[in-house]
């Protein structure tokens, strides 16, 4: 049985004093949730800040990106072996605001997805379509063209070793939602076409939810089949929504 997953991801967000009231509420209450994984994926300014607050809990690290690159001339950069140092055990690549607003490829993310690996980080591998790409009934198109590029790099084999998101651009950010048919479908999808290449990854891979999940849906989204928990934008950086999605998550097993 696939366990849930839910991570926030606190996009750029944040600073000392909230970041520290923010832990203050989830660390404890987190705590009393069992039968499901927990994650919260600070800036990276914070992630020392988080580090320090997550000893000893059952919830652990992830970064939001990695650079592409192992350390060395690269500035601005931050490397995959320095989340790992940080504490890191997750990291999100392919966010679609990464795809979309910082231009990168679906090449780009493969080869983060691989040094993500390569370090002993979990990829958090996030596809979708934006809502032109939905409207001309290429969902699937999409979705499958941003797993393909993965697959061939890395192999069927590393999803065994990652979460993958299914993340609707059309529905971040802005208070829309697919419902849980409609994301149910994309998710079956999803693990039908893992299938294909390999039965016993598509079976045991976690693929989770995100476009503005929350406290209200997230029971509903988290009962369908496929959906194996979420990727948490804007409910995450509340405390009382993310630990009510997290105990959706532990009730819906």
């Amino acid at each position: 049985m696939r366990v849930k997953f839910v991570a926030g991801n606190w996009k750029m967000n944040g600073n000392l004093a909230s970041n520290e009231a923010l832990l203050q509420a989830l660390v404890p209450a987190l705590a009393g949730i069992s039968g499901m994984d927990s994650a919260v994926c600070p800036p990276y300014a914070y992630l020392s800040q988080v580090q320090r607050a997550l000893i000893g809990s059952n919830t652990v690290m992830g970064g939001q990106d990695v650079c592409q690159y192992g350390n060395g001339a690269y500035t601005g950069g931050v490397s995959a072996a320095m989340l790992r140092d940080l504490g890191c055990r997750y990291v999100i690549v392919g966010h679609s605001e990464r795809r979309t607003v910082f231009g990168e490829t679906d090449a780009l993310v493969a080869e983060k997805f691989a040094v993500a690996q390569q370090a002993g980080l979990k990829p958090i591998l996030c596809v979708g379509e934006t809502l032109t790409e939905r409207e001309a009934g290429a969902t699937e198109r999409v979705v499958e063209r941003q797993l393909n590029v993965v697959v061939q790099r890395s192999g069927a084999a590393a999803l065994r070793n990652a979460v993958v998101a299914y993340e609707p651009v059309w529905a971040i950010g802005t208070g829309k939602t697919a419902t849980p048919e409609e994301a149910q479908g994309v998710h079956a999808f999803i693990r039908g076409r893992l299938a294909a290449a390999d039965p016993a990854v598509a079976d045991g891979v976690r693929i989770v939810y995100g476009g503005s999940v929350k406290a209200a849906n997230a029971a509903q989204l988290f009962a369908m089949p496929d959906i194996d928990g979420g990727l948490i934008g804007g409910a995450a950086l509340v405390a009382e929504e993310f630990v009510a999605i997290c105990r959706a998550a532990a009730q819906s097993r």
